[in-house]
């Protein structure tokens, strides 16, 4: 082997040995990193007031929130002190939902949690109001469910329970676990 044979083999020993690292390192992605991306909101907003529309364009749900933090990569969005306002296709009356904390899921179902007040804003309905402090809602049905002590209240009444299920369109309301009816007539 002559000088040119040797130079040109060690020149290209260096270069192998200089790149070899390089292309066994493993390109995927960090585990660890995209976990912490994740946990990092998208977007965040301050006093969020949105309104959504249907295809149709009649208003279906107001939103309005102290804050408002968007998890694109975990499907899902937490509101800070949300009050939703629920409008039905056959009542004039929306009903409003308050919260501490609420967390709306990209197939439209939101967990409301901490001292979560439904309250209907028809004069004529029969259920007034409903408390508890954990509630999933359905904002495409207009489901209501929860499996915690629920005090559901009217003109002349009280009912408390443990769980239950309800439809606010059709005004249906199933008791998961009656525990006590208070009926106080007004005069």
């Amino acid at each position: 082997m002559n000088r040119l044979g040797i130079s040109i083999a060690l020149i290209f020993t260096a270069v192998l040995g200089l790149y070899i690292p390089i292309w066994l390192e493993d390109d995927s992605p960090d585990p660890q990193t995209n976990m912490e991306e994740a946990l990092v909101p998208n977007y965040e907003v301050s006093y969020l007031s949105s309104k959504l529309f249907d295809e149709n364009g009649m208003l279906t749900h107001q939103v309005e929130a102290e804050k408002m933090e968007h998890y694109d990569q975990l499907g899902f969005v937490i509101f800070q002190q949300p009050t939703y306002t629920i409008y039905l296709e056959n009542a004039s009356q929306p009903w409003k939902v308050t919260a501490k904390q609420g967390t709306l899921y990209d197939d439209n179902r939101i967990q409301l949690e901490d001292n979560v007040l439904i309250t209907s804003l028809a004069q004529q309905d029969f259920v007034k109001q409903i408390e508890t402090q954990y509630m999933e809602i359905n904002l495409n049905d207009r489901t209501l469910v929860s499996d915690q002590p629920v005090q559901i209240s009217g003109i002349d009444y009280v009912i408390n329970s443990i769980g239950f299920k309800a439809n606010l369109e059709t005004q249906i309301y199933e008791l998961s676990n009656h525990v006590q009816t208070e009926y106080r007539p007004s005069r």
